[in-house]
């Protein structure tokens, strides 16, 4: 009979990912498991420079050796970038992941390295729940060649260049008629991605199981353009309305430039985001803790006693 299987993927550049993986691979192959291991860093796409042309990895390439379908779960050590990175990587063999906490806010991460022993023991006896989150694919054409593309699970960010002025897209939603907006920048993000960048640039939260995407500009030249919730069945074309050069940033690890004959192109991806949960998912929980959503205010005094 065939061992079970899973797999690691953690942030070598943290001695303490490091040192907790190698213990977690002694005591899954203790208990009778194979075990693959890889780095985030494959999912880390990087930047292209100005002064050599485009390259990128294309998406069905970026699965790590020995991550196989086969795989009954994966284990995640480090924080957010971690995270958005190893999805990245086994997104198109549908492994789940347990995301765990190295990092300092860990807003994507499911829990923390102290409760890994029992988060372990559910593991194996297969006892938890997944919970999928829509992805999105990102492209950039120029004519009909694709130059780049990369799978986002938070957003992608098209902004202005330093020392250029403000910026002009046209934007077309699936059927929809074009909409030009004059900002420093836009944001287009999933339900996962409406907690990062949109947030800060005031957009709303989405919850995780609504079928949207969300545009967001940076800084807007009208008041009339606030941001936009829709269907996550559209796809989306971005055209740069200007004679400058943009810059084009997928999950914050990820990104090229745009030159004004460019056209980025988003749709839904047919990969998940496959998150283990321990626990049934609470999402306001999540809210709560990390940002501080929701909580009760502290009552003001009903008399002041002056001394």
């Amino acid at each position: 009979m065939a061992k079970p299987r899973a797999g690691i993927i953690y942030n070598d550049i943290k001695p303490t990912a490091c040192r907790v993986a190698d213990q977690l691979k002694d005591k899954l192959t203790a208990s009778g498991w194979d075990v693959a291991m890889a780095t985030g860093f494959g999912g880390i796409l990087g930047y292209s420079s100005a002064d050599r042309p485009v390259c990128h990895t294309r998406i069905d390439q970026l699965t790590p050796p020995g991550f196989e379908e086969d795989l009954k779960f994966g284990i995640v050590l480090g924080g957010d970038g971690t995270v958005l990175s190893a999805f990245r990587q086994v997104a198109a063999t549908g492994i789940p992941l347990l995301t765990v906490n190295t990092g300092h806010l860990g807003f994507l991460t499911e829990t923390f390295i102290n409760h890994l022993p029992e988060a372990l023991s559910q593991l194996i006896k297969g006892d938890f729940h997944v919970e999928e989150r829509s992805m999105v694919t990102v492209q950039v054409f120029r004519g009909d060649y694709l130059l780049w593309e990369a799978l986002c699970l938070n957003e992608m960010v098209l902004h202005r260049e330093p020392l250029t002025s403000m910026c002009h897209f046209e934007i077309a939603i699936g059927h929809h008629n074009h909409v030009d907006i004059a900002a420093d920048g836009i944001i287009i993000s999933t339900p996962t991605g409406s907690t990062a960048y949109s947030l800060s640039a005031g957009g709303p939260v989405v919850t995780p199981d609504v079928p949207v995407l969300q545009l967001a500009p940076i800084c807007p030249h009208s008041l009339a353009s606030r941001s936009l919730v829709f269907s996550d069945k559209e796809p989306v074309n971005i055209f740069p309305a200007t004679s400058n050069r943009m810059v084009m940033v997928v999950d914050g690890n990820a990104g090229c430039y745009i030159d004004p004959e460019d056209r980025v192109y988003m749709e839904r991806s047919p990969y998940s985001a496959r998150f283990i949960r321990l626990q049934p998912p609470e999402f306001f929980r999540i809210l709560r803790e990390k940002l501080g959503w929701g909580l009760p205010h502290i009552a003001k005094p009903t008399s002041v006693e002056l001394p």
